[in-house]
């Protein structure tokens, strides 16, 4: 890396995206977990909306580590319109199929994401943080698959 404090501003923008997208994931998988009556992927859901914020809150601890004192964000405007179409779709009986359709590409939403940010020009603590996260969301995403595909 050369300039430390352009880095620092370059590593900051991307982790921001991604705190912006797990809170995008972290929503709407609460949401969708909310909406299922299944009981297991009812759990599942909610679980994996827990993860998504432990993932933020340790993208906030390394900015925070690096001297970033505010990381307030909100999520993107694109995750709100899906959160919203998620909801509309549950109400309307797009029912569980619906549901999982939605989780599935907001989960490929997240690993494009991370594959971006691990493409990114980041210190290596920072990637190994990242390759660890995305682990854990790759293996959600085929799991929502798998879940849809046995009910599609």
């Amino acid at each position: 890396m050369g300039n430390e404090s352009k880095d620092l501003v370059e590593a900051e923008s991307t982790l921001r995206i991604l705190i912006e997208n797990l809170i995008d994931a972290q929503e709407g998988l609460q949401k969708i977990g909310e909406e299922l009556k299944d009981e297991i992927l009812k759990s599942f859901f909610l679980a994996e909306s827990l993860k998504r914020a432990q993932f933020r809150g340790e993208l906030e601890n390394i900015l925070h580590q690096k001297g970033v004192k505010d990381v307030n964000e909100t999520g993107t405007a694109a995750g709100t319109f899906a959160r919203a179409w998620t909801g509309l779709r549950a109400k309307l009986g797009g029912g569980e199929a619906g549901l999982l359709q939605a989780a599935e590409e907001s989960e490929h939403t997240m690993m494009e994401a991370y594959d971006h940010a691990l493409h990114s020009d980041l210190p290596s603590p920072m990637k190994e943080v990242l390759a660890e996260q995305v682990l854990s969301i790759v293996a959600s995403h085929a799991a929502i698959r798998m879940a849809l595909e046995t009910r599609g």
